[in-house]
């Protein structure tokens, strides 16, 4: 099952699915709030309810896969995350091992490490520290999410930030600027975008780690830019982590950005998963 990151979607596994069908079924999804899923009114902490919003959150989309591994798959399953997709896929790992269901594995694939977590406030800079409520207040406001998310779905800026995520700009093209496109053009999606950007205490994948009895394999660009490489060889100490396979020069999106050094990698983590 893949789960893909923040402002994708499913078709964002698009190289990958084909030789993946290979050897096994194959799920993709689109998380709540993202590509061609419902994209209900946000309500943060302290809000009241009304009636249709939900609190955007990684045990929201973890429900999600749980109830989808339910419902479809209906048997064993191995998880595969991209970015914030992979502390889905581990916080759901954990939610199907307490329901004592079978988990073959999780692939990572340059999973979030969320440095702005409350958890993590600590390591921020001083000046980040003593504007944290600042921050936290502005971004609580939807005159101001409503406009940052307005700007920031253009074709422009989307292609500007896959130069960034992909730094051999390898495989950005036309159809995956519009893959991205389309959904966030869609009613709604600045809901997700606003839910997302407040999660300020939520799962971090080391503490879900620590707990995890599934065994985990990560699969790592060298030269991300938003998740260091060095975070990812920490985690390697963790007791279910089982491997580290680190990609030269490619970015946050190796799956995409290189897929053909990445399908090889992500075949033989799952075939380590079937045993």
């Amino acid at each position: 099952m893949l789960i893909h990151g923040f402002g994708a979607c499913k078709e964002h596994w698009r190289h990958n699915v084909p030789p993946l069908l290979g050897e096994r079924a194959v799920f993709a999804i689109d998380l709540l709030g993202f590509g061609e899923s419902d994209k209900p009114r946000s309500r943060l902490e302290g809000e009241p309810e009304e009636a249709g919003s939900c609190r955007y959150c990684i045990d929201l989309w973890a429900d999600q896969v749980v109830a989808f591994v339910d419902e479809v798959v209906q048997g064993p399953v191995q998880l595969v995350g991209n970015s914030i997709g992979g502390v889905v896929a581990l916080a759901a790992a954990r939610q199907l091992e307490q329901l004592g269901q079978s988990v073959g594995g999780v692939v990572l694939i340059d999973c979030a490490q969320r440095a702005l977590d409350d958890k993590r406030l600590a390591e921020q800079p001083p000046l980040r520290r003593w504007g944290r409520p600042l921050l936290k207040s502005l971004v609580r406001q939807r005159w101001l999410t409503g406009g940052l998310f307005h700007q920031l779905s253009k074709a422009s800026i989307i292609r500007k930030v896959l130069e960034q995520a992909y730094p051999t700009r390898q495989n950005i093209d036309d159809q995956l600027v519009q893959l991205l496109l389309q959904p966030a053009q869609q009613p709604g999606a600045s809901e997700a975008f606003r839910g997302f950007i407040n999660l300020f205490n939520d799962r971090i994948a080391p503490e879900l780690l620590a707990d995890l009895r599934t065994p985990v394999r990560m699969i790592w660009g060298q030269s991300d830019p938003w998740e260091p490489i060095s975070e990812a060889r920490r985690w390697s100490t963790f007791a279910c982590v089982q491997e580290l396979v680190e990609l030269p020069r490619l970015g946050h999106c190796p799956h995409d950005e290189a897929p053909d050094q990445v399908n090889p990698h992500l075949l033989e983590a799952l075939r380590q998963g079937d045993r």
